[in-house]
């Protein structure tokens, strides 16, 4: 082997060294940016991805369900049982199984999806349904909403006997048609 081909020889294996290095710090910027970018990804969006799917979730003060996700919105989810409808509020939600590994970004999300929790109970309310009101303690309730505040649904349990259950206690609404 002559000088050139050693020459060459030498530099192409300092190439190859190189090109290894910037491989392995490379991989390493790219897994660096893939956690930093999976920390915005939100409940939400991973659950808006499980629209009619059948998952399971732990709710406070309920236990745990298992049904169809029907629908996911701001602060929210419907989840259809054998038992019926649930609007069950994000902060009630302890666990999801079954969930999609998948995401759907808010920029892709209907309009109708930023309705807030009011405005399913707002729903609940004007179809005048028998409810069954599970709160983050374990206790229930089972009366008709009749009015939605800012914060609160007003759930009449008798006639003339009603009660503010305010949405930070609510952990999840099984309408009872």
């Amino acid at each position: 082997m002559n000088w050139d081909e050693q020459l060459f020889s030498v530099l192409d294996d300092l190439e190859q060294q190189a090109e290894s290095l910037y491989d392995v710090e490379r991989d390493a910027e790219v897994a660096d940016r893939s956690r930093a970018e999976y920390g915005a990804v939100t409940l939400a969006s991973r659950l808006m991805a499980c629209i009619d799917a059948e998952i399971s979730l732990g709710v406070l003060g309920v236990g745990r369900m298992s049904g169809g996700v029907q629908r996911v919105a701001a602060g929210w989810l419907l989840l259809e049982t054998a038992a019926g409808q649930w609007v069950v509020p994000f902060p009630a939600v302890t666990s999801v199984r079954g969930a999609s590994p998948r995401a759907v970004p808010e920029v892709a999300w209907s309009p109708v999806t930023r309705l807030g929790l009011g405005s399913a109970l707002r729903r609940l309310s004007e179809a005048g349904e028998r409810c069954l009101v599970h709160r983050t303690d374990g206790s229930r309730l089972e009366g008709v909403v009749r009015r939605v505040g800012g914060d609160f649904a007003e759930v009449e349990v008798a006639p003339g006997w009603v009660e503010l259950v305010p949405f930070a206690a609510l952990a999840a609404v099984q309408s009872r048609p």
